[in-house]
């Protein structure tokens, strides 16, 4: 079978047809979609304000992001980690996602971007 063939018919095995792999996750995309959860106290995105530390991407399309919450009291530490795995699995080719809350190391306000900084006018 020609290149072109398979391009427009797909490729075969004798228990059909192969789906044509998934498109690798781009951590731009990723770090895109985090950049859609707010704190909904604070008008700066999650990641921004430094509460994302790691975003570990899989080649199977399985995404890990660690990230932590401004304080262990936060009003949002049930609601952030779900709109965080959410947002993340709307990106193309991710297969699934875990979202990890940590505590160390604690998070502070040098962690905060310096738009962040400016939009709460921290000088």
């Amino acid at each position: 079978m020609s290149d072109e063939a398979t391009a427009t018919h797909g490729a075969w095995t004798p228990d059909g047809e192969v789906p044509p792999p998934a498109p690798k996750v781009s951590e731009d995309a990723v770090i895109t979609m985090l950049k859609t959860v707010f704190d909904p106290e604070i008008p700066v995105d999650i990641y921004e304000l430094g509460l994302i530390y790691a975003v570990e991407i899989e080649d199977d399309g399985r995404v890990k992001v660690e990230m932590t919450l401004t304080t262990p009291s936060c009003p949002s530490a049930q609601e952030l980690p779900s709109q965080v795995e959410e947002s993340v699995r709307m990106v193309p080719g991710v297969t699934d996602v875990q979202v990890e809350v940590v505590w160390d190391p604690p998070w502070d306000q040098g962690r905060m971007s310096e738009d962040a900084r400016l939009a709460m006018n921290m000088f």
